[in-house]
């Protein structure tokens, strides 16, 4: 009797390991619906863009939202201002030097949670040959079922930075035709790989 006991309590305590590595949710980020948007003040208005190549993965634990993370990447060569003049300019030395930087890369440490499907996320971000660490207060918008047979998360995150944090030049003058910061707006969506 003592040894069925024993073997039935291994046996749930390995159904609960399994039970809760399975809550942790593997979502492949979609770069054909996911965009890194971007405002930023130009001489007296706001320019907006986007980077449209966005790569990596997110792992939700919707149990637990703290034991969630993010490994994303984004092509500085995606860049879209809706002008491929202004986009081939400001892709050169003197803004996003993408011959020298072509991507930046988000790698989360901590996951904060307001409640299921808000918080902050804090990471490190690798621009221009900079890492600094940056919060996104994110919420995620929902799962569903897609269209093709697979299952998705939606997601978005905003958060400010300054280039000069990130070694930029173009901001260090007084009064320049284009400001110091930016304002960030990710919108990601998902797909389950698990």
């Amino acid at each position: 009797m003592k040894k069925l006991t024993h073997a039935l309590l291994l046996a749930g305590l390995l159904g609960l390991s399994v039970q809760a590595f399975a809550e942790v949710e593997n979502y492949k980020i979609d770069n054909a619906h996911s965009f890194a948007n971007f405002e930023i003040r130009h001489v007296a208005s706001k320019l907006s863009g986007t980077f449209s190549d966005v790569t990596g993965n997110v792992l939700i634990d919707r149990a637990n939202l703290a034991n969630s993370s993010v490994n994303a990447k984004i092509s500085m060569l995606s860049v879209n201002t809706s002008l491929a003049k202004r986009d081939e300019h400001i892709k050169k030395e003197e803004y996003l030097d993408v011959g020298h930087f072509a991507d930046m890369q988000f790698v989360s440490t901590k996951v904060v949670a307001k409640n299921a499907n808000e918080g902050v996320i804090t990471g490190k971000l690798t621009l221009h040959g900079v890492t600094k660490e940056l919060n996104f207060p994110f919420k995620v918008l929902g799962y569903a079922n897609d269209p093709w047979g697979g299952y998705r998360t939606g997601i978005e995150a905003h958060t400010l930075i300054k280039s000069t944090d990130f070694g930029f030049t173009w901001a260090a003058k007084a009064g320049g035709p284009v400001g110091d910061e930016i304002e960030v707006t990710l919108l990601i969506e998902g797909v389950k790989t698990n």
